[in-house]
């Protein structure tokens, strides 16, 4: 008789730590993409994908993109049924006017307050969200208690550089994108379908 593991419950394994003891539960995670590497939007919208797939009803919410950009995922979401608000200005660090941004920046948080308290949603996606928390615009330790009173199943992920440490800390799943190689290294452009 083998002792060989059929392929079927192989391919399910959780990945960890084998000395997990006592139940396994469930509940609504926080994941936070971050580092300087490429893939961190990918990521989370590979996970948008897989839980619409799944039934469960989903939303990403765009801190830096504009609604007029119609970038790659913006026009698979709208194909596919997929909510998704691209709510920024398009603002990085040369940004003329960083005080609009910031402004703009505090509003849009407040209207995801809502949208993550609400329990609407399955899985929300607050994409580029680190920066507004890096620059100072949104206070980090108000983000943690929004989420922290979030209901108990909703899924939140965050995306960007730089995550601060103390959402680091709280966040259940932590991602970090490094570069190893990159085009830009080449001179090779932002294309479309790869980058946007």
């Amino acid at each position: 008789m083998s002792t060989d593991k059929p392929a079927e419950q192989d391919a399910q394994a959780e990945p960890g730590p084998q000395s997990v003891t006592g139940p396994r539960i469930n509940k609504g995670l926080v994941i936070v993409n971050t580092g300087k590497g490429k893939g961190k939007t990918t990521a989370a919208m590979g996970v948008v994908v897989r839980a619409w797939g799944r039934g469960m009803k989903v939303i990403m919410l765009q801190f830096i993109k504009h609604s007029t950009a119609n970038f790659g995922e913006q026009r698979a979401a709208q194909k596919m049924g997929i909510e998704m608000r691209a709510m920024g200005d398009g603002f990085t660090w040369r940004s003329k006017d960083l005080d609009q941004s910031a402004e703009l920046a505090r509003a849009h948080w407040e209207d995801c307050k809502t949208i993550i308290a609400s329990g609407d949603y399955d899985v929300i996606v607050l994409d580029e969200f680190t920066y507004p928390m890096h620059y100072g615009w949104v206070d980090t330790e108000e983000v943690i208690e929004a989420l922290k009173a979030r209901p108990d199943m909703v899924h939140v992920i965050i995306t960007g550089r730089n995550a601060p440490e103390a959402l680091v800390e709280y966040a259940d799943l932590v991602t970090e994108m490094n570069v190893v190689k990159h085009p830009y290294q080449e001179g090779i452009k932002a294309q479309p379908g790869i980058e946007f």
